[in-house]
């Protein structure tokens, strides 16, 4: 996979067809809500209003990004209006490179020119037809090319409005490879100039851990990879290196430092300095209302799928009951163009639905209310019956302004966030904060593991811990402690989302087990409890508030419950001795596409039949060395494995296996191995940038024939847990030299 500009263009949306998670399928009782919601948006008037949480948003965001460009935010509010989520990305790309900036020390001038050029490289999809922008499934070649032409209109655009070549530069060269193989540049390596080669990182990595919906956000550890695959050819490696120090330290990963910077330090004057203009700002943000407040809560808490759709047939609004039911996130589909084909609505009995067809097209139309039984394509490809309502909205003039689809699950399979539920509503609670508790989250960790590794979909786990909390107890009270720990229990119950398991894990350590999530939004949560737990004062403390530190990851490749909850504990660790009140993620997650071993693999076992090898491997990383030895330290930590020797670049460890993913069964026999790799950088011929070899051989400790089969497939599963924390795929190759393979 190319990352960033792709030969013709940088990492777009629109590149690949919408790729769903594996099957989760919301089965309810009964259609109430189905119509009970009916009545109530048929008269609904504002289906075009954003809810209260967005405008909210939206309305910081301008007010940062005018304070930032002066007058120039009009550019910026224009690409807003006319694709949100592109703004949004800039948005972000502008604060990372800011933060970027400021962490190695860049001059004042060198990071004007930087942010602003960031919040500005895609102003060009101003001039990208509607139907193309928002298209939501694959682009044919001719919309291909059209939409890589948006780089060439951005420049247009600006240097219309402004005359600061730095900027204009770092702009046009945001597209350059560094080796200079991507044609049309007339510059090549370090002759770029420095803030288009930061732009360029800054911006693919955005771009890969966020959700699209052709696909879903890669962890921030596969995005690294990625970049890393790529330094030296696309990427100036040294940049990337320094970007992956940097986002380890975190930097410049919290936006809201640079955020602050911008209105602290930048005046009118300064800001409108590039463009020669003088500032306007009549910026009006509208009040949410306690109606809208209502609406979102019932639209948002609803098990039926809501989809609102204005009359040109753009969404306006996906409910998570849609994004349970189709594996959609929100925020992929918001503002692109609806059609049948996006989520493969059918008829009953098999036949596709045309554009022409579609109901909503219809709804707005005729202005008719429709009740049919459909199919559509659920999570991972499956085929469900639903019963869709089409009811059309009417605006004060009595002309539909645009239709409301509601669908309800009509088949009879029970959703894994049903059985986790009811397993909730059944379990004891935590009786100081009415969450779960230990022996309900020992139990549903173990489900959580076993179920969604069968079904390869991606589940998160969340720890989190307040900080300081003895300072508390020893200054307050424990009365005083207990309430707080109930606030915090509050804040969790209050982004709590159906299908996650919240529990306290002991004092003032809590756990969240997200189901369907991956790193990257698992991380987001962290950060929005982050955020909202240190924004509460506490009468009892004087009205002071508190800070907690957080731990993400998420389940990888031959994971057990009792790796996965170690991971997350390290991940709490670190982001206790970096200072606490952070969230720190760590693990690469599931692989996007599996890699074929090679036809020597797993049955060449069984033809060379040996006494002590049972596997013998060589991998590829695409990381440096040094990244792949820290890696290293985290599966030795997960999995208590003991260090029996290192020499060089050999290390020897010495690992026991269980079979069950459980860890309340404390007797299961286990099986011990040794574990041998040897890590070399990878000079293979074509390799963009080496990486690291590992040579890995597997060996049981004791010899046990009429346990073969057994410990065979505890040696699969540890070669399968050492490639995921490695991010490493199996290649064909030789064996270890020295090795008694053939003994």
């Amino acid at each position: 996979m190319k990352v960033g500009p792709a030969r013709s263009g940088r990492f777009m949306e629109n590149q690949q067809p919408t790729s769903n998670p594996a099957p989760l399928p919301l089965g309810m009782e009964g259609d109430d809500g189905l119509h009970v919601v009916a009545s109530l948006l048929s008269g609904l008037e504002e289906a075009a209003g954003a809810s209260p949480e967005l405008r909210r948003e939206t309305a910081h965001e301008n007010h940062l990004v005018q304070v930032r460009l002066g007058i120039a935010s009009a550019l910026f509010a224009s690409l807003r209006a006319k694709h949100a989520a592109t703004a949004s990305h800039c948005l972000r790309v502008a604060l990372g490179c800011s933060s970027w900036a400021a962490a190695i020390g860049l001059s004042g001038h060198q990071r004007d020119i930087l942010e602003t050029a960031a919040l500005l490289h895609d102003v060009g999809k101003i001039g990208i037809p509607d139907d193309i922008l928002r298209k939501p499934g694959r682009l044919t070649n001719d919309e291909y090319l059209e939409m890589s032409g948006h780089h060439e209109m951005g420049l247009q655009i600006l240097s219309a409005c402004c005359s600061n070549a730095d900027l204009l530069d770092t702009v046009r060269y945001s597209r350059a490879w560094y080796d200079g193989s991507f044609s049309g540049f007339e510059k090549q390596g370090d002759a770029i100039p420095l803030g288009a080669r930061m732009l360029v990182i800054a911006d693919a990595f955005d771009a890969m851990t966020t959700d699209h919906v052709y696909r879903r956000a890669m962890s921030r550890e596969r995005a690294l990879a990625e970049l890393f695959r790529h330094a030296g050819s696309q990427f100036d490696p040294r940049l990337v290196e320094q970007f992956h120090r940097e986002l380890n330290a975190d930097s410049f990963s919290a936006h809201a430092d640079a955020a602050r910077s911008w209105l602290a330090n930048l005046s009118s004057e300064e800001t409108n300095r590039l463009w020669g203009l003088t500032q306007n700002d009549n910026h009006q943000t509208r009040d949410c209302t306690i109606e809208d407040l209502f609406h979102e809560k019932l639209l948002q808490s609803m098990h039926d799928a809501v989809i609102f759709v204005d009359r040109r047939q753009q969404v306006l609004m996906w409910n998570r009951a849609a994004e349970r039911l189709t594996g959609i996130p929100e925020s992929t589909v918001v503002n692109k163009l609806w059609s049948p084909s996006l989520i493969d609505l059918r008829e009953e009995h098999g036949s596709s639905i045309s554009d022409n067809d579609c109901p909503l097209a219809y709804a707005v139309e005729s202005g008719v209310q429709t009740l049919q039984r459909l199919t559509l394509r659920a999570r991972g490809g499956n085929e469900i019956a639903v019963d869709a309502q089409v009811v059309p909205v009417f605006g004060e003039d009595g002309s539909a302004v645009g239709a409301t689809l509601l669908m309800h699950d009509a088949s009879s399979q029970i959703s894994l966030e049903e059985r986790v539920q009811q397993l909730h509503r059944k379990a004891t609670r935590d009786p100081l904060t009415q969450l779960g508790n230990r022996a309900e989250f020992d139990r549903v960790l173990a489900l959580f593991v076993t179920s969604h590794s069968k079904q390869k979909r991606p589940c998160a786990l969340i720890i989190c811990d307040i900080d300081h909390f003895k300072q508390v107890n020893d200054t307050y009270g424990h009365p005083a402690g207990d309430t707080v720990i109930v606030s915090f229990a509050g804040v969790l119950k209050q982004l709590w989302r159906p299908g996650d398991l919240v529990a306290r894990y002991g004092g003032e350590e809590f756990v969240i087990l997200c189901a369907d999530c991956d790193n990257a939004t698992a991380t987001q949560r962290a950060e929005a409890i982050r955020g909202e737990i240190s924004s509460i004062m506490h009468p009892e403390l004087g009205n002071r508030p508190i800070t907690a530190s957080f731990g993400v990851t998420e389940i990888q490749p031959g994971d057990t419950a009792e790796t996965m909850l170690r991971r997350a504990d390290r991940a709490l660790l670190q982001a206790k001795d970096s200072g606490r009140n952070m969230v720190v993620q760590l693990g690469g997650g599931l692989p996007g596409q599996a890699t074929a071993a090679p036809a020597a693999g797993w049955l060449s076992w069984f033809r060379q039949s040996p006494k002590k090898l049972l596997l013998d491997r060589q991998l590829i990383t695409m990381v440096p060395l040094q990244v792949a030895t820290e890696k290293l330290r985290g599966f030795i930590a997960d999995h208590h494995a003991e260090i029996v020797s290192i020499e060089e670049n050999r290390v020897i460890l010495s690992v026991d296996v269980r079979q069950s993913s459980t860890m309340r069964r404390s007797n299961e026999r286990s099986v011990a191995f040794a574990l041998e790799l040897r890590f070399s950088e990878n000079h293979s011929a074509g390799a963009e940038n080496g990486g690291t070899r590992i040579q890995v051989a597997i060996r049981p400790k004791r010899n046990r024939s009429r346990r073969r089969e057994e410990t065979t497939d505890r040696a699969r599963q540890l070669l399968v847990s050492i490639k995921s924390y490695l991010m490493a795929y199996e290649v064909a190759g030789g064996q270890i030299p020295g090795s008694d393979a053939d003994d």
